[in-house]
């Protein structure tokens, strides 16, 4: 995605593309899972920037579940999944 980064730029991008790249930005990596698992503002950042995304792609249900989760984070009824690179081990 290109970086939105100038004054000009932002004033000509419109909502959709302004939050894809706050969800970008916001995204925790593969390389900072361990780091920020546990983060519970990353991790409701995370959330929240991707509701923003399918709400304004008028995918009202998909919004709902990440708000939902972002919630989770913050009243702490979500507890971090395993990392995503070890797979389950049984």
């Amino acid at each position: 995605m290109t970086q939105l980064s100038h004054p000009d730029q932002l004033k000509s991008a419109n909502s959709l593309e302004l939050a894809q790249a706050l969800a970008e930005q916001l995204t925790i990596t593969p390389n900072d899972w361990h780091r920020l698992k546990g983060d519970r503002q990353a991790q409701a950042k995370q959330q929240l920037a991707a509701a923003l995304v399918f709400l304004l792609k008028e995918q009202p249900q998909e919004a709902l579940a990440h708000l939902n989760q972002a919630a989770g984070w913050l009243d702490r009824s979500v507890s971090p999944l395993p990392c995503p690179g070890h797979g389950n081990s049984k």
